[in-house]
């Protein structure tokens, strides 16, 4: 039979893709079966996997509206099996901003919606200035400013901590 593991993503610019990816490779094997969704073309009964990854990255402060109706709507179903919930944000490239409890993101994610997740987990995402449209390069640049971040617009980082991701693929694996 085996274990179903279904991972629902959202992205902006394929950071948190890339994650799901990696976790995809870390969780799949003998017995486990896993599946990659955009959230854009989820289309399956949650109760077919016995554990659902959710990830989605941040954008101007939120996350995207539909991973936030996704969970609203089936909140009982997700309640009812394992899940997991990590978000991509550059904030938490900072050490005293990566973790669920002082992600400030994280926080107001949880603070606004009524679910909790088996685990929960935060990631810092990949800064690629060359990549962004316009608007949003500049929008960008002024919060990393603020956030006495790298503000050249050549700049391009990877803050994901790749050794994070294979530990919280290990966590899902137990839970």
């Amino acid at each position: 039979m085996g274990i179903k593991i279904g991972i629902i993503y959202s992205t902006v610019d394929g950071q948190t893709l890339k994650i799901c990816k990696k976790l995809e490779e870390h969780l799949q094997g003998e017995n486990v079966t896993v599946s990659l969704f955009s959230i854009e073309d989820f289309n399956q009964d949650i109760l077919g996997f016995d554990k659902l990854i959710i990830g989605a990255s941040i954008r101007y402060g939120v996350h995207n509206e539909k991973i936030i109706k996704f969970i609203n709507t089936n909140k009982k179903q997700l309640d009812s099996i394992k899940t997991a919930f990590f978000s991509v944000n550059l904030v938490a490239r900072k050490p005293e901003k990566n973790t669920p409890t002082t992600n400030p993101y994280v926080v107001k994610f949880f603070k606004t919606i009524n679910w909790n997740p088996t685990i929960v987990e935060v990631f810092a995402g990949n800064l690629d200035y060359e990549k962004y449209p316009f608007f949003d390069r500049v929008m960008i640049q002024f919060i990393m400013w603020m956030t006495k971040g790298p503000t050249d617009s050549a700049t391009k980082i990877e803050y994901t901590n790749w050794d994070k991701v294979k530990l919280f693929s290990n966590v899902i694996q137990t839970i």
